[in-house]
Parts: structure tokens; sequence; C-alpha cells
């Protein structure tokens, strides 16, 4: 099938032109504009690449390490060091030790000159002594000399034994790495999981199993005889020194407070002030001008800096983070109400007043119920989002869960502690998120969604 297009004759192409001059007569802009703002764009990225290093940043980057600290957040290090003390080879523990004294290690064995430490098998072990340090990778044996003051690797060995300066360092993948030198071989076993995530070392429950650990909980006798077993394990969960659980729970607590009574806090004090800013409401231009550069000036400062404002004035802990919260959203929230009331239908207003109300009660009834599902929807929706903004001003000194989770951070070896506060503000998140769609969803009478 052919169809042809029909043709048209000159006195039709000249109505065409004259009805619709900007489809035939298209401006430089309409012509070029899209094409003109696409290059400027391209040019702008490539002037911020390399005004910020942005390759020489990625190609320069500890991405080892970096690797290192994802690892930490789903697993656990054992990191003993073998010290040469005394002509003996004594292991000494960090501070975060995971197992208690005397425990039998399956991994950390001692032999009749020193120890052994295997990675995922035999076919991957040290054995360490005193003068030297057998290292096995796929069960060839490399030998590493520790006499004269220097530690040297054998000639021939692999990539994964590396010899930097007077050290030795040996790589097993994911199971972990050694670092040898004269006076000790550091240690950093990996294990999948979180250590002692329940229960510490110093708790008469570490090391059980879960069948044990219901026995005692509901048929064991008692360890302690002041209180019940099940009473024991909560209090030995909340106070785990490795984990500090009581801790975390309260600086979460403090968060949500923080985010809840500043939100409020900003909602009462906006609701009236919002009046006063809306030009339908009061009649008086400097009395609106002002109000709404008062609700600019405490918007316009970041909740980050008021915070930290109120940090240097009261100090730390959450009432620095409830006045950073009430600022800031007071004044957002007052721009917004303002808006919302500029906006009404004055034919309420109208019926009302007609009936010689007072002004008050033409606000209460003419205004109020028109506004008030989106002064509560928009309250609601501050409120989740200060759960989230609470836990970054946290970190700045205004206490709640985010000064716990910049604690950790800087220690450089509690990653897998981050890892559960983040996973605890997530779920928090998460609920609230929820919970206030499913609020707003009513109160703007959307049941039905």
């Amino acid at each position: 099938m052919i169809f042809s297009v029909p043709s048209i004759n000159a006195a039709e192409r000249e109505r065409l032109l004259t009805t619709y001059p900007e489809v035939f007569h298209r401006s430089f802009w309409q012509r070029w504009g899209l094409a003109i703002a696409a290059v400027v764009v391209l040019v702008y990225l490539g002037f911020c690449f390399a005004f910020f290093n942005v390759i020489p940043t990625f190609v320069n980057g500890n991405w080892d390490r970096a690797a290192v600290y994802v690892q930490d957040w789903y697993s656990w290090r054992a990191q003993p060091r073998l010290r040469f003390l005394d002509g003996k080879v004594v292991p000494q523990w960090t501070s975060r030790r995971q197992y208690p004294e005397g425990a039998n290690i399956d991994w950390l064995q001692p032999t009749a000159a020193g120890y052994t430490v295997t990675f995922g098998g035999d076919n991957d072990r040290l054995e360490v002594t005193l003068t030297q340090v057998d290292v096995y990778l796929d069960g060839k044996s490399y030998p590493v000399t520790l006499t004269g003051g220097k530690t040297l690797a054998p000639t021939d060995h692999p990539a994964r034994i590396v010899q930097e300066e007077n050290r030795v360092v040996v790589y097993y993948g994911f199971a972990g790495q050694a670092e040898i030198r004269t006076s000790q071989v550091y240690v950093q076993r990996r294990f999948l999981g979180w250590a002692n995530f329940f229960f510490d070392i110093q708790s008469p429950f570490w090391g059980k199993s879960t069948g044990e650990l219901l026995g005692l909980a509901f048929a064991g006798d008692r360890i302690d005889p002041a209180q019940s077993n099940a009473s024991l394990m909560l209090d030995n969960f909340l106070h785990n020194a490795s984990w500090q659980h009581g801790d975390i729970f309260s600086k979460l607590m403090q968060t949500l407070v923080m985010a809840f009574v500043g939100t409020l806090f900003a909602t009462i004090i906006a609701f009236p002030f919002a009046f006063i800013a809306a030009r339908n409401i009061t009649q008086s231009k400097p009395v609106n001008w002002v109000m709404k550069r008062v609700f600019d000036f405490l918007r316009s400062i970041d909740m980050l800096i008021w915070a930290l404002f109120f940090t240097r004035a009261f100090g730390p802990g959450p009432l620095p983070g409830i006045a950073a919260i009430f600022f800031t959203d007071t004044g957002a929230l007052g721009k917004v109400y303002a808006e919302a009331l500029e906006n009404v239908d004055d034919k309420q207003r109208e019926g009302v007043k007609s009936v010689g109300a007072s002004p008050v009660v033409v606000q209460r009834y003419g205004v109020v119920p028109q506004v008030l599902p989106v002064f509560i929807s928009q309250s609601l929706y501050f409120w989740e989002s200060n759960t989230r903004s609470a836990t970054v001003i946290g970190a700045v000194g205004a206490g709640g869960i985010g000064l716990k989770l910049l604690e950790s951070m800087k220690t450089n070896g509690d990653w897998d502690k981050v890892a559960y506060m983040v996973l605890l503000i997530l779920c928090v998140v998460f609920i609230f998120d929820n919970v206030s769609n499913a609020v707003r969803s009513r109160v703007m009478g959307k049941r039905g969604h």
C-alpha cells in the first residue's frame, strides 16, 4: 500500500504561515537553545572534574583500606600480638578482646617452641618461633628468618608475601593477614558475623548455644539468686561491654526525642506567627514583611550551624539538638504555613464574617479547617525528616546516636558497631516513614491509598 502526502497550494501555505508564525519562524534560542544548554552543561562538568581533581582522586584513592572498612561492617577481626618476651612467644590482645582468659582457640594453638596460627586450614598457616616464622601458603613453606635484628623473607616468595623494609606482611585474603617483625607477629584473623554481639566474655552466658540459653532462661537453676536467669540475660545483653547496647538504645531514644520535641515546638510557634506573615490574614504589609524576614533568617541558617552554636552555648547533650531543630523548623514551617494561608478560599471566610463573627472566630472556622490538614501533613513530614537530621547534628556534640556513631568511626576499629547503629537508624527511619505516611494519608483524606 502506497501513501501519498497531499500537497497544499500557495494560498493555504501563506495562511498557515500567517496563522502559526511561532511554528514556522522559530527564534534562535528555540532552535539551538537545547543544544547550547547541553554543551554548557558538558563544559561545566568538565571544569568540575578538573577543579576537584575527580579522576586523580579516584586513581590515588586507598581502595584497599576502603575494602577493609567494608569488610569490618559484616565481619570481625581477632587481633592478637604474638610478642617475643623473656625467651617465649606470648599472645597479647587488644582492648576489644573477643576470648576470655585461658580459652581454647582452635585457630591459635601453642606448640613446644611457640604458636601455630591457622587461616582457614592447615594449608594456610603460620608456625611462629623466636627465631623463625614458617609461612605456609597453599601447603608450601616459606621461612621468614628473625635473626641479626632483621626480618627477611625468602627470595622466592610469592606476591602474597611482601617485604617492607624491616617487616614482612603476609596476606591470606578474607581470612586475614600477619605482620612479622623481629619483636612480634601481629595477627589479624577475620570471621563472618559480629563477635560477642549478645554477651561479652565476662558474662556467664558467653559461648553458650541457643539451646543452652533457652534451657537456662526457662528451666535452669538461677545463676544469680537475686534475679531470674532471663532477667540476668537481659541485663548482660544491655550492659555488654563490647557493644554497649543499653547506651546505644539510650542515645537512639535521645535522637527520637530531639526530633519529636524540636518539631513539636516549631509547629506550636510557627502556627500563630504564620497568620501574621500571611498577607490575606494580616493586612499590614510592614508586619507581613518583618515576619517573613524572621522566618527567612531562621531557616537560612543550616540546622548543623545552629547545633554548633547551641553546643558551644549549652555544652554537649540533647538540648542543643532540640534548639537547632526548633529554630530551623520554625522558619521553614512558618514559611510553608504562611503560603498555605495565602491560598485559602476566601468564600468560607466571608461566610463566617457575614454572620457577625469576631476576627478570631473567622480564622477559627473560616480558615483553620482549610489549612489544618496541610499543616499537620507538613509537620509530620518535617518530623520524619528530622529523625534523620538529628543523627547528623548529634555528631557535632548535640547528643543522641550521632555522637556515638562519630566516636565509633574515630577509632577505625569499631566499624562493626558503626554498621549496627546504621542498621538501627535505618529501621527507625523506615518505621517512622511508614507511620508518617499513614497518618498523612488519613489527614489528607486519602484512606483508600
